[in-house]
C-alpha cells in the first residue's frame, strides 16, 4: 500500500523533528566545547600537555551533562500527567509528543552510554599524558606527583578517578539490565538495577568536584606562549620559552607567570534543576502512595485473569489512565503498572483493574487475593469478609488512550489482555456518550481463546443495548476475532448472543479493514489506539502511514512510562 505523506507527517513528523533537534543540540554542544578547549587561550597550556584527549574528554562531558539533565524529565510521571490533563491548553499534537517520552528517555540513556565510553577513553589518554608530560615549570597543572608516575595510581587515588570507575560499574549494570530480553525474562533485576540511578547521580555530583583540569586566569597579563625573560633556550624546556636575547622580532613579554584555577563544576548547573524536580515528584508520589487503599472485591475470570476493585479517598482518574500498584506482602520495593478498567464516578467511588497471572509477582499477589485456587472458567466473586493484603496505589498517570474521546472517529485495537485501557473508555461511554467529541468508535479485539471475551462481554452487551435504545446503532462498531475455534457455541448461547454476530474466526485482514474505515470516513482524522503485542503494533503503525481513501490515521501506541 502506498505511503501517505499526510499520515506519515501526522505520525512521524513531530517525533522526527524532536529527534533532529536533539541530535543537532548534542552535535553543536560537542563541537563548541571541543573548539573551546582546542583553541581557547585559557586552555593553551593544558592542551599543550594533554593534546586532543583534553578536547574529546571535555566535549563528551558537555554532552553527558545535557543528557543526564534530559533523561530525568520523561520519568517525572505526575508532572507529565498533569500537563497531559490540561486539554484546553495542551494541543493534541503536544500530548502525542508527550506520549513518546519513553522513547526519548531511552535515546538519552543510549547517548549517556555512548559518550561515557568516549569520555572514559579520552580520560585514560589524559592520565597517561599527565604522567609522561609532567611539567616542573607549571606544577599547578599537574595531576601526577612526578614524571613517569604509574597511571593506575593516579586513577585509583584521585576523587574523579575513583568515582569514575564506580560510575562505569553502575552504568554497566543499568545498561545490561535494561535490555529487552532481561526485562522480559526477569523484570525484578531491571527494576532494582534501574534504581541505581540514585547512586549514579550522587557519584556524578562528587565526580566533578575533583578540579583536575584547570584553566589560566590571567590571559591578559600572560598571553599564551609569550616570551619570558631570564629563561633558557627552547631546547632545554619542554614548553618552548626563550630568553631575552632571542626575543627580537617576536611576541610580547610576559608580565607575570601564568596562574591556573579549576573550573566550577558545570554538571551541578545542568542536573540540579531536573534532579530537584524529580526528587520533589518522588516525594509527592511517596506521600500520595502512602494513603490507605481498601480492596473492595475480587473477581476471578477465565484464562487466569483477576479483577480487583479498590477504594481510596480523594482518588480521581480519567478513562485510559493507569496506576502503579505495590503489595508489601509480595515485595516491599517492587511495583507494577496496571491500566484502570473502571474509574471512580460521582455515584461509585471504587476503581478497578484486571490483571493477568504472568510471572512470579502476579502469581503471589493473586494467591493472596483469592481465598481458593482458580478452577474452571466460571466467574466467582470472592467473599467480602475475607481479609485482603495491604495494597498501596500510586497514580493515576496519563496514557495515549485518554485521547480516544478527542477524535470524532477512533479505532481501538486490543490484543488479549491489552484490552484493559479501552475498558474504562467503554465504561465512560456507557455512563454518558453524548458529552464527548467522539461520534464513532471502532472496537477491535483479537484473542486466542473465546473465553477471554467474557472479561468484558457484559460491558460490551450493555453498551450495545444502550446505543440501540437511543437510536445510535452506528456509534459503536464491535469486531471480535478469535484464533481458536474450540468452544465457539458458548458465546452464541445465553446472554452474550449480541456478540456472536460480531465474532470472526482467524486474524483480521488489517489492510482491508482500514480501507473500509477510510472509505467510511474520508477527509477525517481518525485516531488509532493500539494495546497489544509488538507484532500487532508494528503492523498497525505501518498501515497507519499508508494511504486510505483520504482519511488520515494518527497512530497511538499504549505504553507504561
Amino acid at each position: 500500500m502506498p505511503l501517505s505523506w499526510r499520515s506519515w507527517i501526522a505520525n512521524e513528523g513531530s517525533k522526527h523533528f524532536i529527534l533532529v533537534l536533539w541530535l543537532c543540540t548534542n552535535t553543536a554542544l560537542f563541537w563548541k566545547t571541543f573548539v573551546s578547549y582546542c583553541s581557547g587561550p585559557q586552555h593553551y597550556y593544558l592542551h599543550k600537555m594533554l593534546g586532543v584527549g583534553l578536547c574529546v574528554s571535555r566535549a563528551s562531558a558537555a554532552v553527558l551533562n545535557l543528557n543526564c539533565c534530559l533523561v530525568l524529565l520523561p520519568v517525572c510521571r505526575s508532572l507529565l500527567a498533569g500537563l497531559r490533563g490540561f486539554q484546553k491548553v495542551t494541543s493534541r499534537k503536544a500530548r502525542r509528543i508527550l506520549d513518546k517520552r519513553k522513547t526519548f528517555h531511552v535515546a538519552c540513556g543510549i547517548a549517556i552510554g555512548l559518550f561515557s565510553v568516549i569520555h572514559v577513553s579520552a580520560h585514560l589518554a589524559n592520565v597517561y599524558s599527565f604522567s609522561v608530560w609532567y611539567s616542573d615549570e607549571f606544577p599547578a597543572l599537574n595531576l601526577a606527583h612526578y614524571r613517569g608516575e604509574d597511571p593506575r595510581i593516579i586513577m585509583f587515588t584521585t576523587v574523579p578517578g575513583a568515582t569514575g570507575i564506580l560510575l562505569v560499574l553502575v552504568l554497566f549494570l543499568m545498561f545490561t539490565a535494561s535490555s529487552y530480553g532481561m526485562r522480559l525474562s526477569n523484570y525484578d533485576i531491571f527494576w532494582y538495577t534501574h534504581n541505581l540511578s540514585i547512586v549514579f547521580y550522587v557519584l556524578l555530583l562528587v565526580h566533578v568536584i575533583g578540579g583536575v583540569l584547570k584553566y589560566q586566569t590571567n590571559v591578559e597579563h600572560h598571553p599564551p606562549d609569550c616570551f619570558r625573560p631570564n629563561r633558557t633556550a627552547p631546547g632545554e624546556q619542554s614548553w618552548g620559552f626563550v630568553n631575552s636575547s632571542q626575543m627580537d622580532g617576536f611576541g610580547k613579554v610576559c608580565r607575570e607567570d601564568p596562574q591556573f584555577q579549576a573550573h566550577f563544576p558545570e554538571t551541578w548547573l545542568w542536573v540540579s534543576g531536573p534532579l530537584c524536580l524529580y526528587c520533589a515528584e518522588r516525594l509527592h508520589r511517596y506521600m500520595r502512595g502512602c494513603r490507605p487503599v481498601t480492596v473492595a472485591s475480587v473477581v476471578r475470570h477465565p484464562c487466569r485473569v483477576v479483577e480487583v476493585h479498590m477504594q481510596k479517598s480523594g482518588f480521581r482518574a480519567r478513562p485510559g489512565q493507569y496506576i502503579v500498584l505495590n503489595c508489601p506482602h509480595v515485595s516491599s520495593f517492587e511495583s507494577h503498572p496496571f491500566t484502570l478498567t473502571t474509574c471512580p464516578t460521582e455515584r461509585n467511588a471504587t476503581f478497578g483493574i484486571h490483571l493477568r497471572v504472568l510471572g512470579d509477582w502476579t502469581e503471589r499477589f493473586t494467591d493472596l487475593l483469592l481465598a481458593e485456587p482458580e478452577v474452571g472458567a466460571e466467574i466467582l466473586p470472592v467473599a467480602h469478609q475475607r481479609r485482603y493484603p495491604r495494597v498501596y496505589v500510586d497514580g493515576p498517570f496519563g496514557s495515549p488512550s485518554e485521547d480516544v474521546f478527542n477524535y470524532e472517529v477512533s479505532v481501538c485495537v486490543a490484543g488479549g489482555i491489552g484490552v484493559t485501557p479501552f475498558a474504562s473508555v467503554l465504561q465512560a461511554l456507557l455512563d454518558d456518550w453524548q458529552h464527548h467529541k467522539l461520534r464513532r468508535l471502532y472496537f477491535i479485539w483479537v484473542c486466542r481463546e473465546l473465553q477471554s471475551f467474557c472479561w468484558f462481554a457484559e460491558l460490551l452487551c450493555s453498551l450495545h443495548q444502550k446505543l440501540w435504545q437511543e437510536n445510535r446503532p452506528d456509534y459503536l462498531n464491535i469486531r471480535l476475532y478469535v484464533s481458536k475455534e474450540r468452544g465457539l457455541q458458548s458465546l452464541s448461547e445465553g446472554r452474550y448472543q449480541v456478540l456472536s454476530a460480531r465474532l470472526l474466526i482467524g486474524r483480521p485482514r488489517w489492510e482491508l479493514l482500514f480501507e473500509e474505515i477510510g472509505r467510511a470516513n474520508k477527509q477525517k482524522r481518525v485516531g488509532v489506539f493500539c494495546s497489544g503485542p509488538k507484532g500487532l503494533s508494528k503492523t498497525l503503525h505501518k498501515i497507519c502511514n499508508s494511504s486510505h481513501f483520504g482519511a488520515t490515521f494518527e497512530y497511538n501506541k499504549e505504553s507504561f512510562s
